[in-house]
């Protein structure tokens, strides 16, 4: 194609005195790329000549071992601007990072590329956390480099073992959601579904956790120093807004008057994008991470000029705290409108940025919902809903019913709760100020909703109170959950017992009005890449003798063949070596940083997970468990205690800073961890061990080394949970209550692999009843005993621990933890038993591997795109 056949575009032709050739026109950037009009006509425009230059000079991926060490050295010469004398295993990292991050990002642009040409309907998954972990591991393993890249760095003077410990976990999330939203996005582009995440960029993220006189401190986590990851697209900037008033404007082409929401203060989102490579595919989507910057530029030379030089910079750090720490204290009214505004950035970016991507396609509105599936993960990104219908109605002049119907169809909702007080709440008098014309949108959904309530149940006055968007109270707050489960067309559970008692407690009036169809479950799953293959190399490379190769990795029922093994002796004994070694792994850990020495031949008990100030997770019953284990010991014979197993307890996790109970449980395990581990009378046979500021890289080290771990909430309150399958996928076996997925995973291995305990859901609120209203209630004595012992002043000032012993007592005992205890202190000894016979209790670990194959993330993701998203995967091509 000559330029004679394609003449300059106007106002794009060559400067007077530029030598002649091809032409070609100029690009200019738009916040959403091409649609696929656009670029084949764009490409159409550009001269075979110049076609043949760019393909025949496009980047490549490098092959080999020689030519990503040439990458490595490369990097660390001109980018580093580092040499062989000065590269340490720092800027190693460096190099190693951006020669496998190059190789990525010709998949993710091909990948984005393949997508928009085959125009399919998408996915975007909006959650406040994506906890993602290192990436340069995973990224090597996805994209089969692994090996490559320990040989070629050898070769250079490094371990790849050292290199990867380089990298600062990415600081995006903190508990089991945003771990959950990463296996997601990891699943996504290893079955080719074209998705993106959308999330904040935390510049600190929730905290790094310190412990301090045996006390949680919290102290910034500066992750992002360096970080070859992410892409910083500073053209998609999205203007967000926030206060103001609304006003009324000209009449829209139906005859209604506008309203104009205007005069509040403006904060730009900027883009920041981070591929995500698939397993063993090409594919690589994209998760997209906003940030925070004034619009109006980050400096006021004014102000500076004028004396007011903290002035100069007041507008740069209030936009900036926006996303400067994911889950700001919301104790304080400044901390709860710095979440909403959290909130209400991210998804504004987000919607913004979803419709225009639409547009870029030319099609109707009314395909928007067969284009567009967004998945709201738990309530924090509810008002995407109301975001959505704000642009339909008062940016794209749309009917108000037919954009509601179209926002109806768009969004799904995943709930991730069972009770009532942690569904999110937002005070009008705050929503008012903040946002004052998606108020009057919710008020007109509400309204919307009641009368179609009203309609369907004419005499029940009383339901509509129960479901209003609105509750009503000093002051009245707004119920996001209802919200998302009105504006969704699906609402999900996240395990089976979690999805029926949605359906029976808080959301069963929605069921009578929606009808059940409307809701149903997907079981959370957890990658078998990450938490197999990554985490635990040894037993990966196992299972894979075994089994034929790798493919279990992508299908994880194939892990079914290991029952086969379970009588072979050899494999037994490779089994337990391995599991010894991962135990040996995390006692150097723990000596390198708590210079505290464990037994890896002990039994490590372990519970890491987030600590909440309601208690449900009960690591405070783990705690009591332990002092009781402490306080029979001491009494019991030398002789006595030669029969005992012995046993290293181990705990981790963060409490968010405005936890003031839950900080109460952190400081009662050091406290006991300091008297148990300096008692020479007891002699090794009990340790306690607190892991400071625990993530995805500890956890990679800690899940492997499990003997047993604890899943302990009350009956009825934890939604799923996916730590005990990644524990159970490690070859650990589970002590834990009949909730969440603990179910389905005692389904699946059976019970007599599984050590379950407790009173079960049905019986919890008669039990509750009983503490509060029944004569005669009294304390488990096992219980008794170890609070004396506390409030004894045995581990310190009982005035430390005087909240956590009246949550006992004058608190009515909640969570159960006095039902429960007699029954957990007996589970326990049935563990002890079963340890000691070592040969049974390898069968019942390789039993459980064997039939873990249903927690795959892959399958989750595969039951939401059929029945929730109705999304077809990609195909795409090979580099």
């Amino acid at each position: 194609m000559s330029s004679l056949s394609n003449p300059p575009i106007p106002g794009n032709v060559p400067a007077p005195g530029m030598a002649e050739g091809p032409f070609r026109p100029k690009h200019r950037r738009t916040h959403t790329g091409f649609g696929v009009r656009e670029i084949k006509a764009v490409e159409a425009s550009i001269p075979q000549p110049l076609r043949e230059t760019w393909l025949k000079l496009s980047a490549c991926e490098f092959n080999g071992k020689e030519q990503f060490q040439k990458e490595v050295v490369r990097h660390v010469e001109t980018t580093l601007a580092r040499s062989i004398y000065n590269c340490d295993d720092n800027a190693a990292y460096s190099g190693t990072a951006l020669a496998i991050r190059d190789n990525l990002v010709i998949k993710w642009n091909k990948t984005q590329q393949q997508q928009t040409l085959q125009d399919q309907k998408r996915v975007y998954y909006l959650s406040l956390e994506f906890l993602m972990g290192r990436t340069l591991d995973n990224a090597m393993l996805n994209t089969g480099l692994k090996d490559t890249a320990r040989e070629g760095v050898g070769e250079l003077g490094f371990r790849i073992e050292d290199i990867i410990d380089q990298e600062h976990d990415a600081a995006l999330g903190n508990g089991g959601l945003g771990r959950l939203a990463a296996c997601f996005l990891d699943s996504l582009a290893t079955l080719n579904y074209p998705a993106w995440g959308y999330g904040l960029r935390y510049r600190y993220g929730i905290f790094k956790q310190e412990i301090i006189n045996g006390f949680q401190a919290e102290v910034p986590d500066y992750w992002l120093d360096f970080n070859p990851w992410e892409f910083p697209r500073h053209d998609v900037a999205i203007d967000v807004m926030f206060y103001g008033t609304v006003n009324p404007g000209p009449r829209d082409d139906h005859g209604n008057i506008k309203k104009v929401w205007e005069g509040g203060e403006i904060v730009q989102a900027i883009a920041y994008d981070v591929p995500i490579p698939g397993y063993g595919t090409d594919c690589t989507n994209n998760l997209r991470l906003w940030s925070s910057k004034p619009s109006g530029g980050e400096f006021d030379f004014g102000r500076f000029n004028s004396g007011d030089y903290e002035g100069s910079i007041r507008d740069q750090q209030r936009a900036e705290t926006i996303s400067a720490v994911l889950y700001p204290n919301d104790n304080i009214d400044a901390g709860k409108e710095l979440r909403l505004k959290q909130q209400y950035f991210w998804v504004a970016a987000s919607l913004h940025d979803i419709v225009r991507r639409f547009k870029k396609s030319h099609r109707p509105w009314k395909e928007f919902p067969e284009q567009v599936a967004i998945q709201l993960n738990d309530t924090h990104p509810t008002l995407a809903i109301v975001e959505l219908q704000r642009i339909f109605i008062d940016i794209e002049n749309m009917p108000w019913d037919e954009a509601w119907s179209i926002v109806t169809r768009t969004f799904g909702y995943t709930n991730h709760t069972v009770l009532p007080e942690a569904l999110e709440k937002w005070s009008v008098p705050l929503v008012q100020n903040l946002l004052p014309r998606h108020l009057q949108i919710i008020y007109d959904i509400n309204l919307f909703f009641l009368q179609s309530v009203e309609r369907k149940f004419p005499k029940d006055r009383d339901l509509l109170r129960r479901v209003s968007v609105v509750e009503e109270g000093t002051p009245q707050v707004l119920r996001m959950a209802y919200l998302a489960i009105i504006g969704s067309h699906k609402v999900n559970g996240v395990a089976e017992l979690h999805s029926d008692l949605i359906k029976a407690t808080i959301f069963k009036d929605f069921v009578d009005i929606f009808g059940q169809d409307k809701f149903t479950n997907v079981t959370n799953g957890i990658t078998p890449r990450r938490w197999l293959h990554q985490a635990n190399p040894k037993l990966s490379d196992l299972i894979a003798s075994k089994v034929g190769g790798y493919d279990f990795l992508r299908d994880l029922t194939k892990l079914n063949v290991l029952e086969k093994y379970i009588d072979d002796k050899t494999f037994k004994k490779e089994w337990m070596e391995i599991k010894l070694a991962a135990k040996v792994k995390l006692a150097k850990y723990i000596k390198d940083t708590t210079q505290m020495s464990v037994n890896p031949h002990s039994l490590f008990d372990i519970q890491v997970k987030r600590i909440h100030e309601s208690q449900y997770k009960r690591q405070q019953m783990n705690i009591f468990g332990v002092i009781y284990r402490y306080l029979r010991l001491k009494e019991m014979t030398p002789e006595e205690r030669k029969k005992q197993v012995p046993r290293t307890s181990i705990f981790g996790g963060k409490a968010a800073p405005g936890y003031w109970m839950a900080k109460t449980i952190i400081r009662l395990i050091t406290a006991v961890g300091e008297v148990v581990n300096q008692d020479k009378e007891i002699n090794g046979l009990l340790k306690v061990i607190f892991i400071e500021d625990y993530n995805v890289s500890k956890a990679e080290i800690i899940v492997p080394a499990s003997d047993i771990s604890e899943h302990i909430s009350t009956a009825g309150t934890e939604a799923s949970g996916t730590s005990n399958m990644k524990f159970v996928l490690n070859g650990g076996l589970i002590i834990g209550t009949c909730d969440g997925a603990n179910i389905e995973i005692t389904r699946e291995i059976g019970e007599e692999n599984i050590f379950l305990l407790g009173n079960l859901a049905e019986q919890v609120e008669d039990l509750r009843h009983q503490h509060r209203f029944g004569k005669d209630v009294t304390m488990d004595p096992k219980l008794r005993e170890v609070c004396d012992a506390i409030e004894a002043g045995r581990f310190g000032p009982e005035q430390t621990y005087s909240g956590l012993i009246a949550s006992l007592t004058i608190g009515f005992d909640y969570y159960l933890v006095s039902d429960d205890f007699s029954s957990y202190v007996a589970t326990q000894d049935l563990v002890d038993e079963a340890y000691k016979d070592q040969d049974g209790w390898a069968t019942k670990s390789i039993t459980s591997v064997a039939r873990m194959g249903f927690f795959s993330a892959d399958r989750a993701i595969n039951e939401y795109a059929d029945e929730i998203w109705n999304v077809e995967p990609s195909n795409i091509k090979p580099s």
